[in-house]
């Protein structure tokens, strides 16, 4: 380890290991040429899309924007065997218009990120008071950024105090805890954060690569490093924390080497939406498009799903 490492760092890298960053590469590697065929095909496809946070983040969503994503989550396409998505993941302003559209008995979660996403860079007063009013005006689940400048300077406990804060602000809640993955820096760094946020988290409780509001997000190397610390952090404490990769992840073919990388490391359990998760917002309509495909032997143009889903 270089003497440059500080103090803080060495102590939690000591604790619980560092990454073997190229044995990593080369398992990812190889996730990206496993053939899946036909009727597992067609069952990893439909299990993706039952695992999507669809997702609009944007300064300029509205509320009926959000409704037409709501209707979309809960019915992506004209056919029954396909499942609705997980969860709706909007601003906190938008929590009530969601709510409105799903009404109490839908099968979609609303799940909302908070904390000042995606900086994370306002008061912790502020932050915690954004998560409760989330909570208040129906949010089921929140996503939370970490404060990456904290943890990069070594204050660990402040990190993990803030999250236990914003984890009592969210009751029942599950949470899922942002670890921007792509301003750490390093692999070590990664597998650290993960460990930190999971010694506050609770069983059901989620970590999450990205804001998806970086230059670079989900890759299947690092979620690799987190589907690895998860594994590890089971195995020492019995707690099942889930996972969710977010960002950059846009085909059917790349969700696939994501669930081959979840069955190859973490095993069948958690493969379920109640332990792994993508958020993406354009991957649907191309998993609904090669269902399609597996179903009928023929493609569709991609705009087809949009209009199909928003005309009920």
């Amino acid at each position: 380890m270089p003497p440059t490492v500080p103090a803080a760092f060495r102590r939690l890298f000591s604790e619980i290991g560092t990454v073997d960053a190229v044995g990593v590469e080369e398992r990812v590697a190889k996730y990206t040429t496993r053939s899946i065929k036909k009727r597992a095909k067609l069952f990893g496809l439909k299990l993706a899309v039952s695992m999507l946070d669809l997702t609009t983040l944007e300064g300029k969503d509205t509320p009926g924007k959000v409704e037409s994503l709501c209707r979309k989550a809960v019915r992506p396409h004209d056919d029954p065997g396909i499942p609705p998505v997980a969860a709706v993941c909007v601003y906190p302003a938008m929590v009530r218009p969601a709510r409105r559209a799903l009404g109490a008995a839908a099968p979609v979660r609303i799940a909302s990120v908070a904390t000042a996403f995606p900086s994370g860079q306002m008061p912790l007063k502020t932050r915690l008071a954004e998560v409760r009013t989330a909570v208040a005006d129906g949010a089921d689940e929140i996503d939370m950024v970490i404060n990456r400048g904290a943890f990069l300077a070594g204050e660990f406990a402040r990190v993990q105090d803030e999250i236990a804060a914003v984890l009592a602000a969210c009751g029942d809640a599950p949470l899922k805890v942002i670890l921007e993955t792509s301003e750490l820096e390093t692999y070590d760094n990664i597998r650290a954060a993960s460990f930190l946020a999971m010694r506050v988290l609770r069983a059901g409780d989620f970590i999450k690569t990205s804001t998806g509001k970086t230059a670079a997000n989900a890759t299947l190397g690092n979620n690799q490093v987190m589907l690895e610390a998860i594994r590890d952090f089971y195995l020492e404490t019995g707690t099942p924390v889930g996972m969710k990769p977010a960002g950059g992840i846009r085909t059917a073919k790349q969700a696939l080497q994501f669930l081959v990388a979840v069955k190859e490391t973490l095993g069948d359990a958690w493969l379920t939406n109640a332990r792994y998760r993508f958020g993406a917002s354009s991957l649907l309509n191309d998993l609904l498009r090669q269902i399609e495909k597996e179903r009928t032997g023929a493609y569709q143009a991609p705009y087809y799903f949009s209009e199909a889903a928003e005309s009920y």
